[in-house]
């Protein structure tokens, strides 16, 4: 039996390590991470993450790569080194059970926002609210410090995604796929209201209609 579950798991991750390969090569190739930067994990247990490595290219990503460890940040599987932002996933895996993805990117134009101290207004774009929700801005703290994650760590269960201030953005869902969509979306509306903000603003929603929207989403 217990050859049986260790095969399942070696499956398990597998899977999972193309699937963040995938992942990073689909940012890299929309313009959300550059370099070295960014980074995505998932949970393959209750207990363990499978994350990208600090210092190596994303878009040259192979499942090799990757690195498994457990929610105390404890190595267990992998040669690599686990990204420096590793606290910042594992604090999401402890603060939510439904947790199951996390990817940090830097997108240009959410970053912008966060860097000028904006969020990303919200009651305008339906898609974004529908996806996200709220997407909150998060004060600076010093990339690849604790004070990153402790600083999301208590969106997570009323949240989707948040904004980093002067550092980029963070989405979270149960599955990578969801959280790369969530990602895209962030910067795919952070660009929209950027030329609105040049054509005199955004006009709002009304509150019935960001109503029905957000209880469309409880839905989902």
């Amino acid at each position: 039996m217990r050859g049986r579950e260790a095969g399942r798991g070696r499956v398990v991750a597998r899977d999972a390590a193309r699937q963040i390969v995938r992942c990073c090569r689909r940012l890299w190739e929309a313009g959300l991470i550059a370099g070295a930067a960014g980074n995505v994990s998932i949970r393959l247990a209750p207990d363990r993450i499978l994350v990208t490595p600090r210092g190596l290219l994303k878009a040259d990503l192979t499942p090799a790569d990757l690195v498994e460890v457990d929610l105390a940040g404890r190595h267990r599987r992998g040669y690599r080194q686990p990204t420096t932002e590793l606290d910042l996933h594992l604090q999401l895996y402890r603060r939510s059970a439904g947790c199951g993805a996390v990817v940090h990117a830097h997108p240009p134009v959410a970053t912008g926002f966060a860097t000028a101290g904006q969020t990303l207004a919200g009651g305008v774009l339906p898609e974004l609210i529908l996806l996200c929700g709220e997407v909150p801005l998060v004060p600076y703290a010093t990339p690849g410090t604790p004070a990153v994650g402790d600083l999301v760590a208590p969106l997570a269960a009323e949240h989707s995604a948040a904004l980093l201030a002067n550092h980029g953005a963070v989405a979270w869902a149960a599955d990578l796929a969801l959280a790369q969509i969530r990602m895209e979306s962030v910067e795919h509306a952070a660009r929209i209201l950027l030329v609105a903000c040049t054509l005199g603003g955004a006009a709002p929603l009304t509150p019935a209609e960001v109503r029905a929207l957000t209880q469309s989403r409880g839905r989902q």
